[in-house]
This record gives structure tokens, C-alpha cells and sequence, in this order.
């Protein structure tokens, strides 16, 4: 059974080099008497990790090329000694020293050592801002020029804490999110599509206005986490196999993610401009699609967890003559996640 400390290594070192979601990975790590002290550590370097690689370099007193396993041991190292108080210094460096040698990374060890035995938290001057926000300095860039650097810098902010646990019908859901279903203004009898449900948090909260719900998404396996009878596998991109017969449309479309780095904070260090175009272009292809399936006369609603603007106004601007409303909520000024809504109809 490991330690606290090496499921931790083992969870950061899956995130590097596969893209896992820490989430995920926690959900089906094996029940060890620590796992709170594994969940601070991944989730609290993951949120702070350009503010951590930039210490170990200030430590070290140069800049170090470092294996991928012994910069996660000095991350583990350095977020015990700097950001937690339960952690005595001798124990924090000790075990640290023992997880380079478990990665096999014997040689390190010294390394490791001298390192963290220099850690104490004086303040450190950070070399800009993206650094002392942790944050990539292209996307601090897009939220200053966006919504102005006030605004961008409570964004960022908002991704280095630990989010608030919300839940509605057993699942954990955040505010933010629960506020996207009550726009669609579904009720007793009206046929509603969910185009893209899983995990199906939404798809439960539609069910408490209408029985009438057809949930679809791309893949078999994550259509089995929507806990509803009628569920059809489709590519939402695509042309959909219905007519105009919806009154009500949920498409939560599959995006960025940028409102949610409290909640996902591996979304920051993987995401590239070119991966918000990519988005973009997929959900104006699903809401053309969703668009065609609804009845005169229904009602829409596009929503994403995203900040940007090219996968949020840009997208639901192609159909401006159907837009009735849109809803913009930013983590760090509204509470919860950051999520955009369009009404359209």
C-alpha cells in the first residue's frame, strides 16, 4: 500500500505523461489512511506549479535541468515545507529524499536534500506576474485583454484555491453549473434533447422538470454515467438523426475548460491557443446541428465552462437573429466556476 506522499508522486507523474485529470485518477486510487494529505498535494502543486518550479530554481540557486521525477519529488518537497503546517521540515525533507530513491532516482537524492534544506518562506520576489499567479503568461494575457487586468488577476486567484463542494441530486455539481438548466425553462411535457450529457449532472436536473429527456453523447462509456433510460450514442458535430421535434435543447458543449482551473487545474499547463480555435470550430458545428432539431417555437440553451470568447459570443453570434439572452459568470467575481449561457430560440 504506498504512502500519502508516493500516491501523490504516482498521480503527478500520470498527469505528466498521459493527460489524465487528477480527479479521476483520485476517484480510483486505492483507500490508503491519508488520502486528504495525497489530495492537498496534488491538487495544491497542480494549482501552483509554475510558482513551485520557479522556487526550486530560486533553492537551488540557478536554474536546474531536472528529470520529470525528481522535479515532482522537489514540487512534493517544496509545497510541504512552504504551503502546509502540519508537516514538520525533517519529515517533509526526509520522505522526500525517500521517494527519489523509490523513483530510482538514487543519484538525485543528494540533490533533493540540499535543496529543500534551504526552503523556509521568507517572501520571494516572483520574476512577473504570471508567475506569482500561476498561470501561463499567454492566457493571463487573453483574460487581461478580455476583461481587464483587475478582473483577470481575481480569475487567476480564484484557480490557486480550493473550491467550495456543491452538490444537487447526490453528484457534485457547482453553483455555477446549476444555473444553466433553469434558462432552458423546460416543463411537463416537453420533449428535451441533451445533446452532449455526461457525466449527466444536468441531464438529473432536467429530469426534475420533465420526464420527456433523450440523452446523447459521443462514446458508449460515457453515455453509462447518464442514469437515464433514453440515451443515444451520437457524434453531436454531425447531422443529427432527428427532425425538428425538440421544444427544448440542452447543448452543454464540450470545451476549454477555463472556467473550471479551481476545480480542473491541469487544464491550464496542457491548453494551447490552438486547442481554444479547435473548440470553437467543433461547437459551432454542434449548436448548427442542434439548431436543426429544434421546433419552431422551442428553446435553446449553449453553454460552456469556458472564459473565451471565441468559443462563447463568437460562436452563438453566427445565429445573432436567434440569440434572446446570454449569461457570463467569472470565477473570482461571481461564485463557483466561470460559465457562459446563450438563450436562443
Amino acid at each position: 500500500m504506498p504512502s500519502s506522499r508516493e500516491l501523490a508522486f504516482d498521480i503527478l507523474a500520470e498527469i505528466v505523461s498521459h493527460n489524465k485529470f487528477a480527479d479521476d485518477l483520485l476517484r480510483a486510487a486505492p483507500s490508503i489512511d491519508d488520502i486528504a494529505l495525497t489530495n492537498e498535494l496534488v491538487f495544491g502543486i497542480l494549482r501552483r506549479q509554475s510558482e513551485i518550479d520557479f522556487l526550486i530554481a530560486h533553492y537551488a540557486g540557478r536554474p536546474v535541468k531536472l528529470d520529470r521525477e525528481v522535479r515532482i519529488v522537489l514540487q512534493i518537497g517544496i509545497y510541504q515545507l512552504r504551503m502546509l503546517d502540519r508537516i514538520p521540515p525533517h519529515a517533509a525533507v526526509s520522505t522526500s529524499v525517500d521517494l527519489a530513491k523509490r523513483a530510482r532516482k538514487r543519484s538525485a537524492a543528494s540533490l533533493v536534500n540540499a535543496v529543500l534544506r534551504k526552503v523556509n518562506r521568507d517572501p520571494v520576489d516572483f520574476p512577473d506576474e504570471a508567475v506569482a499567479l500561476n498561470v501561463p503568461d499567454w492566457l493571463l494575457r487573453r483574460w487581461r485583454q478580455n476583461h481587464g487586468a483587475e478582473v483577470a488577476a481575481r480569475i487567476a486567484r480564484h484557480a490557486m484555491s480550493k473550491p467550495k463542494g456543491y452538490s444537487r441530486n447526490g453528484r457534485q455539481m457547482d453553483i455555477g453549473a446549476q444555473q444553466i438548466v433553469p434558462a432552458l425553462d423546460a416543463a411537463s411535457g416537453h420533449l428535451t434533447l441533451d445533446l452532449c450529457a455526461a457525466p449527466g449532472n444536468k441531464t438529473l436536473q432536467l429530469a426534475e422538470h420533465t420526464d420527456r429527456i433523450v440523452a446523447c453523447d459521443r462514446t458508449r462509456k460515457r453515455l453509462e454515467q447518464v442514469p437515464l433510460e433514453y440515451k443515444v450514442q451520437l457524434d453531436a458535430a454531425q447531422p443529427l438523426p432527428f427532425g425538428p421535434v425538440f421544444d427544448r435543447i440542452l447543448v452543454d458543449a464540450p470545451c476549454s475548460g477555463t472556467g473550471t482551473l479551481a476545480r480542473n487545474p491541469e487544464i491550464k499547463w496542457r491548453l494551447t491557443e490552438a486547442e481554444i480555435a479547435a473548440h470553437a470550430e467543433r461547437q459551432l458545428q454542434i449548436l448548427r446541428s442542434a439548431l436543426d432539431a429544434l421546433k419552431p417555437g422551442g428553446r435553446l440553451v449553449y453553454a460552456t465552462c469556458s472564459l473565451e470568447p471565441e468559443e462563447n459570443e463568437q460562436v452563438v453570434s453566427h445565429f445573432a437573429h436567434r440569440v434572446q439572452s446570454t449569461t457570463h459568470r467569472l470565477p473570482g467575481r461571481d461564485e463557483g466556476d466561470g460559465f457562459f449561457h446563450a438563450v436562443l430560440a
